[in-house]
């Protein structure tokens, strides 16, 4: 079984790769400090299981494991943490267990073999649900590999014909996410200026009007301008305030 750690304390992953060397019921092919890292690790590792901390900075493990679930083949997650107020969030993403730290051996050795025991079909049906709190990422597929990109970076998402495609700074893809669901993670970042577009806030330059009457948002970063519906263009401006 092919295992990561992820942790942002070196001591924390130096214990539970000795602990896990001394089971032997798995081989450690990676390490990884943060949840950015550890996504980049699990791509080109492939890990059957990985040990993932809840609490660290930038993005937590939480959302970590919910960008591995589009990998191909996810791994199972194991969370570990020191703050068991977090219990109920890793098991409502249907992590395969949760050890509190400092970790027993004995607990771990009952999860790796909890972990052996999941075939991959099982793994790979896994659903990660999403936490309370608001991604710093979006995740997505670009040429087979998995791409992220912080959520301050995003311009707008546009839905078209099913998929949603997201624009940054310098890129674009596309995820299989609802604008609906995208407008109510994001909505204190994003505003909804069309039927099919939410813009981010941070990153409207200007509203104006052509002669027609029509109404458009300038986004810096972005040679295109977006369009603004009608019925929403008092919304938006007041959100620009």
């Amino acid at each position: 079984m092919r295992i990561i750690i992820v942790d942002d304390e070196p001591l924390a992953r130096a214990r539970l790769r000795a602990q896990v060397e001394d089971l032997g019921l798995g081989e450690i092919v990676g390490e990884a400090g943060n949840g950015n890292d550890a996504i980049r690790l699990a791509q080109s590792n492939k890990p059957d299981l990985v040990l993932l901390d809840i609490r660290m900075p930038g993005m937590d493990g939480i959302e970590t494991a919910q960008h591995f679930m589009r990998l191909e083949p996810a791994p199972a997650v194991v969370f570990t943490t020191a703050y068991d107020e977090h219990a109920l969030a890793a098991f409502d993403a249907n992590a395969i267990d949760y050890l509190l730290k400092p970790i027993r051996s004995n607990r771990l050795r009952q999860a790796l073999e909890k972990a052996r025991r999941i075939s991959d079909s099982q793994a790979e049906s896994i659903e990660i649900i999403a936490s309370s709190t608001c991604r710093t990422h979006i995740s997505g597929t670009v040429h087979g590999d998995l791409s992220l990109v912080a959520i301050e970076r995003v311009r707008y998402f546009h839905a078209d014909q099913g998929c949603v495609e997201v624009v940054w700074d310098d890129g674009t893809m596309l995820i299989e996410e609802s604008l609906r669901s995208l407008e109510g993670e994001f909505g204190e970042r994003f505003i909804r200026v069309h039927r099919n577009s939410l813009v981010a806030v941070s990153h409207v330059t200007k509203l104006s009007r052509d002669s027609s009457g029509n109404h458009f948002v300038t986004l810096d970063g972005c040679d295109a301008e977006r369009p603004v519906s009608r019925r929403l263009v008092a919304y938006v401006r007041s959100r620009l305030r």
